[in-house]
C-alpha cells in the first residue's frame, strides 16, 4: 500500500514568475482584504492519523495550494488563450469556460481568448474548425445552460504534433483543457510535446469527469448536479414499482469503472433496494445471488427498485466487446437490458407476475445545466486555473482536495482511476441505506 510519501506532488513551471500580478490584493495581515497564495502553502494528501505517529514531509510530498500569485509569468497583453472541452457532456461545462474567460478578462486584462470546437478535432486541419473568439458579452449567460457552447466530442488527442501545430500557428501560449481521464491523457501529451519544441506554453487541466473517478480530487464538478438529477429518477421509478403488482423498477445511471453516482443516488434517496456498481461482483443465479433475494423482497414488500450503474455485472454479459470508444475507454455491454430481460424471464418461468419498469435518464442527466452547487465549484475552478496559468504552472490540473483548491500534476491524476472502496465508510453506509447483502455470490 503507498503512503504519502510515495507521491511526488511539484508542480512544474515554465520559468520564474517575475512580472507583478494586476490582481491588487493584501500585502499584510493587518487589513481586511484577501491576499495572495504563495508556492510554500501548502497541504497534506493523507488526514489520517494516528497517536504516535510521525512524519517528515518534504516540499515534494506536500500539495500546493491554488489561488492568485503576487507575481505571474506571462504579460497579460501577450496572452493568446484557448479552451477546449472535450468527452461526453457534463453539467458545469459552460461554467468553467465562463469562469476562464471571465477571471482572464477582468482579472488580468488578457484580450485575446478563443475557443476551440467540438474538442480535439478542433485544432486538427482536417475537419476545417475556425477557433471562436471569447469574450465576457458571448460568455456572460452560457452558465445557464446545459452542454458546452464549444461542442465536444471523444478521441484525437493523439494528434499530438498537429494539436501542437495549430497552437503554433494561432500563436497560442495558454491551454485550458477541460475533460476527464482520456482528455488529460491528451493534454499531458500536448504539454511534452510543448516542452520538446521548446515552447513557452502553459496547460493546465480542468477535471470533467462524471463519474468522479479521477484520483486525488475530492469530486469531479457536474457529480453534485448528477446525483441530485439521478435522485429525481429513482424517487420517480421508486413510485412506479410502489404502484404496481410485484412492481420491480429498475434504473440504469452512469459509472463505468465507478459506482459513485448509483452509491450517492441510493444514499440520497433511501428508497433503493438494490445497488449494483462495477466494484462489486455478484451472481444472478444461486440461493445467495440477486435473483434469489429480489424473489424475497417481492414476497415481503410487494415491490422493489435496483439501481445498477453502467460498468457493473460486465462479467455476466454472453458476448462483451473487447473495442475501446474515441476515448479509449472500453466498449461496454448494456448491463440495463440485460438485467431487465433475466428478471423477466426468471418471474416468467416460475409463473409470477411482475410489472417491469426501466429507466435510463443517463443522456438528460449529462444535458442539464448546473444546480448552485456545482456552479460556484465550476466558477472557482475554472478562476484557479487561470491563476496558475498566468503564473507560468504546467502539466497540471485545477483542483479540490480536503477542502482546499490545489494544484495536482496531470500525471499523477491519471496515473490510477478512483474507485469505491468496499470496505470503506461509504459502502458500508449505502449497504446500510438499502438493506441489501453486502455478498451476493
Amino acid at each position: 500500500m503507498k503512503t504519502p510519501h510515495d507521491y511526488d506532488f511539484t508542480i512544474q513551471t515554465l520559468g520564474p514568475a517575475k512580472k507583478p500580478s494586476p490582481i491588487a490584493l493584501s500585502k499584510t495581515p493587518e487589513d481586511m482584504i484577501a491576499g495572495y497564495v504563495t508556492d510554500d502553502e501548502r497541504i497534506i494528501y493523507d488526514m489520517n492519523a494516528a497517536p504516535g505517529d510521525k512524519f517528515a514531509y518534504e516540499r515534494k510530498h506536500l500539495i500546493e495550494k491554488a489561488g492568485p500569485r503576487e507575481y505571474i509569468f506571462f504579460a497579460p497583453e501577450k496572452v493568446h488563450a484557448a479552451v477546449v472541452t472535450c468527452g461526453g457532456l457534463c453539467p458545469g461545462l459552460n461554467d468553467v469556460i465562463r469562469a476562464i474567460v471571465m477571471v482572464l478578462w477582468h482579472q488580468y486584462g488578457v484580450r485575446r481568448v478563443s475557443g476551440v470546437q467540438f474538442g480535439y478535432r478542433g485544432f486538427l486541419p482536417d475537419f476545417g474548425y475556425p477557433f471562436i473568439p471569447l469574450k465576457p458579452d458571448i460568455v456572460r449567460n452560457i452558465h445557464c445552460m446545459g452542454g458546452t457552447m464549444l461542442g465536444s466530442s471523444r478521441g484525437y488527442g493523439q494528434h499530438t504534433s498537429e494539436i501542437v501545430d495549430r497552437m503554433e500557428k494561432e500563436g497560442v501560449n495558454m491551454l485550458f483543457t477541460i475533460g476527464g481521464d482520456g482528455t488529460q491523457r491528451g493534454t499531458l501529451r500536448i504539454a511534452e510535446e510543448v516542452e520538446r519544441r521548446g515552447l513557452n506554453v502553459a496547460v493546465v487541466g480542468i477535471p470533467k469527469t462524471i463519474d468522479n473517478d479521477l484520483s486525488f480530487i475530492d469530486r469531479s464538478f457536474g457529480f453534485v448536479t448528477a446525483v441530485s438529477e439521478a435522485v429525481k429518477a429513482v424517487h420517480g421509478a421508486h413510485v412506479e414499482a410502489q404502484d404496481a403488482v410485484n412492481g420491480v423498477s429498475l434504473v440504469k445511471l452512469m459509472g463505468r469503472e465507478a459506482g459513485f453516482i448509483a452509491a450517492a443516488a441510493a444514499l440520497g434517496s433511501r428508497d433503493v433496494n438494490f445497488v449494483l456498481i462495477p466494484e462489486l461482483r455478484f451472481d444472478l443465479d444461486g440461493e445467495n445471488g440477486l435473483l434469489a433475494h429480489l424473489e424475497k423482497r417481492l414476497e415481503k414488500r410487494g415491490h422493489a427498485l435496483i439501481v445498477v450503474a453502467e460498468g457493473a455485472g460486465q462479467d455476466l454479459l454472453e458476448a462483451v466487446s473487447t473495442e475501446c470508444d474515441a476515448s479509449g475507454n472500453k466498449i461496454l455491454g448494456d448491463i440495463g437490458h440485460f438485467l431487465r430481460d433475466r428478471i423477466k424471464s426468471h418471474f416468467a418461468a416460475k409463473g409470477t407476475e411482475i410489472n417491469m419498469r426501466y429507466i435510463n435518464p443517463s443522456y438528460t442527466i449529462r444535458a442539464t445545466p448546473t444546480n448552485p452547487v456545482d456552479s460556484v465549484y465550476c466558477a472557482r475552478l475554472g478562476a484557479y486555473a487561470v491563476h496558475a496559468a498566468m503564473a507560468g504552472k504546467t502539466k497540471m490540473l485545477s483542483g479540490h482536495l480536503n477542502d482546499t483548491f490545489v494544484h495536482i500534476p496531470t500525471d499523477l491524476a491519471v496515473s490510477v482511476r478512483r474507485c469505491i472502496n468496499l470496505k470503506s465508510a461509504l459502502w458500508r453506509d449505502t449497504i446500510e441505506a438499502t438493506g441489501q447483502p453486502p455478498v451476493m455470490f
